[in-house]
Formats: C-alpha cells, structure tokens, sequence
C-alpha cells in the first residue's frame, strides 16, 4: 500500500499533507518539550551515528544530565533503548516522546542524530536545535531526494534556525552552508584554518581511520561551546571505543584481523578501507554490496573504491529487495574501471552467509584483513522486497570461524 502510494503521489504532498500534521499533533501531544532542553543535532552522510555517540559521553563525562537517540541506540532519562533496526529518526511521536521522557528526568540536554529523511519530512518539525552539527556532504539517498542538490537542501535544514553551527571546513559545502545559516560557524578539518584541527588539538584515539579524528573534532567543538574543558573532552575521545557495528574486531585464532562495518556509501567505504590498509600486513579483503531500491548511482562508485583498495572484492547481498543480480553486476561493473576482474580479484556470492566463510576460509590466510561492510549493527536483512529476514553479520563470522 505504502509503495502504490508513493508511485502516484508525490513525495512533497505526502510530506506536506501527512509527515507535517503528524508532527505538529505530536508536539502539541507533548506540549513542545524541545523548548525546555537544550537540543544538540548532528547529520551527515557518514559518520553522525559515532559523533551523536561521541558528544554524549563527552557531557556525561563532564557531569551534565544528558539523553541522547541515534540510529543504533537510545539512552532516556537512564533508560536504554535499541534502535538497531532499519530505522532513522524516530517518528514525531516516539521522537517528541523521548524528549518528554528526557525532560521529565531532569536532563539539561538531548543529542539528536537528525537524517536527510527525518529533516525532509518533518520528523523533526518543531525541535528546538541549539547546535547543529553537519559531519559532511557526499552520496548518498538520490533514489530519495532525486538529485545532489535536493540531498543538500535537506541536510542543511538544520542548521537555518541554530544558535551555533558546527561545520566541516575540510568540505566542498563549507563556504556555501557557513552563508545559508546567519549563526556562530564553528570548524573542524585537517586544515589548520579550521578551528579545530590535529595540530591544535592532537587526539590519539583507540579506534581507526582519519574518519573518526573528523568526528572527534567535531565533537570537540561542540564541547568548546558548551564550555566544556578542554582536558575534559581530549580525555572522553581518546577513550572512546567503537560502537556495534562500527569497526568492531571480531577475535579468533586463525591469525586474521576480521572487522564488521557500517560503512554503506563509496565516502565511508573509501574511508573504512583505507584506515584498515594501515593495520594489514597481507591482504585486504572487502565484502560488500549495496541496497535494492535505493540509490543506484553509488553501486558502481562502490565496486569501483573497493577494488581500487582492496586488494579482493567479494560482492554479496546487502537488502537487495530482489535486485540481487542487477546490483552484483553494477557493482562489478564499477570494480572493473579501476582493475577488478572477476574470478582473479573479483568475486561474486550472493548468498552473504556464503560470502563470509568465503572470505574468511578460503580467501584470508594468517596476516589479511578482512572487512564486512554494509550491515553492521543491524538485526534483519530483506532479500526478496517484501520481509525482513533476521540476520547479523557478527553472527555469520562467528559461524565461519567455527567451521
């Protein structure tokens, strides 16, 4: 029903007809709670899960009362609550719900993670945003927003109405988004002009990639509002441990570093990649596919970063929804432009299970890496369109390991 709706009607008037009277019941429900709390939002394409993550326990750690909802977890009012499914924003009123609980317990502050979907249709809608905090720009959601242009303006809603806006100054958008909003602008970036950057605030974090030192930076800048001491926040992020389903290392005796990993966009897998090439001494080995139904613009740039990474490419399933074949060979496609040839560097198991104990009993010898890209976290997996299967690529190593 849902699907026939959106084919004949446009996402606009369902946006404007249906996602907005909900969110104006839903704060009228709750009597506007955001305005009693100080709000902290973060979007992005990549990495807003880890920085939602990251300024939480930064306040927690400086003593302050703090709730927080992300895409893989939610802590109320001392409450825990797991997000891990397919799920983005919560709608208006769980969202509008958890801020109402947040306040109740007494909590000064609430970090939101916000997704260009949540912000378009107007999940979001009366939140009250201090600080608003944009990781970056890149690809992702066109089979949603349509082009480049609509995923911008739908990621830069949040920081229009904000006190302060936290930008990265490393990105192409920095200059255009810094003139959208007529707020303080603070920076993060590896250039030095950045407000923060490694060279006035080095970090040694626990967890890898040049991704993470971004996402500590841009935290750290939040921090630096708050007025929250420096000693304070360099402590919180270089203690901070990977998330589920983000970087997590899975332990064995087979001499073979396996990682399972988010990363579901050419920016993150580019990323992810290159921090793992730093840690592996034999091969990279990169299991991967990309979503059915969704963006299929970023399959091939996709196939494309890994072989040009990796040193193997394993495409599999990755809720193809019943494209399984069409997304393994866009994806092979793409490999192919930077080398990959299938049956030497290049392979195909579209059963992901399979594909796993693949890689990591017959491709991997002792010293490779091999790294699981695309699910992470999440507990269910929809192969044919029509259900979510349970499924967990934790799991599916442990099983390869045994066998």
């Amino acid at each position: 029903m849902k699907s026939l709706v959106k084919k004949f009607i446009p996402q606009k008037i369902i946006n404007n007809f249906w996602h907005l009277p909900n969110a104006v019941l839903a704060n009228n429900k709750y009597g506007f709670p955001s305005r009693k709390i100080k709000i902290i939002g973060v979007t992005g394409t990549d990495g807003k899960t880890t920085t939602t993550n990251m300024i939480y326990r930064m306040l927690k750690d400086a003593g302050k009362k703090v709730s927080m909802v992300s895409t893989i977890n939610a802590e109320i009012g001392g409450k825990t609550y797991d997000t891990g499914f397919h799920v983005t924003n919560p709608d208006p009123g769980m969202l509008q719900k958890f801020i109402s609980q947040a306040v109740k317990a007494g909590d000064e502050y609430l970090v939101l993670e916000v997704t260009s979907h949540g912000l378009d249709q107007f999940r979001a809608w009366g939140v009250n945003f201090n600080i608003g905090v944009i990781t970056n720009i890149t690809h992702e959601h066109l089979d949603y927003h349509k082009t480049r242009e609509n995923y911008f303006q739908a990621k830069s809603k949040l920081i229009k109405n904000v006190q302060v806006a936290v930008l990265n100054f490393d990105e192409k958008h920095f200059v255009r988004l810094s003139k959208i909003t007529s707020c303080k602008v603070l920076s993060f970036g590896f250039n030095k002009k950045a407000d923060f950057n490694p060279e006035n605030f080095p970090l040694k974090l626990k967890i890898p990639g040049d991704y993470n030192i971004l996402n500590a930076l841009a935290a750290a800048c939040v921090g630096e509002q708050l007025n929250i001491d420096k000693q304070t926040i360099k402590k919180t992020m270089e203690s901070f441990s990977s998330l589920e389903g983000r970087m997590n290392e899975i332990s064995n005796k087979k001499g073979i570093k396996i990682i399972v990993d988010f990363a579901h966009t050419p920016n993150a897998l580019e990323g992810a990649l290159k921090a793992l090439r730093g840690q592996t001494k034999g091969l990279l080995i990169s299991v991967f596919g990309s979503a059915g139904a969704r963006d299929t613009e970023k399959r091939g740039l996709m196939g494309e970063v890994s072989a040009r990474l990796a040193d193997i490419t394993v495409i599999t399933a990755e809720d193809p929804r019943g494209e399984l074949d069409k997304i393994s060979q866009q994806i092979l496609e793409g490999s192919q432009k930077s080398g990959g040839e299938l049956g030497k560097n290049v392979f195909i198991e579209g059963d992901r299970e399979k594909a796993i104990e693949f890689a990591i009993n017959t491709l991997a010898k002792k010293g490779d890496t091999v790294g699981i890209f695309g699910k992470g976290h999440e507990k269910s997996m929809n192969i044919d369109g029509k259900s979510e299967k349970p499924w967990s690529d934790k799991e599916a190593v442990l099983k390869a390991l045994k066998e």
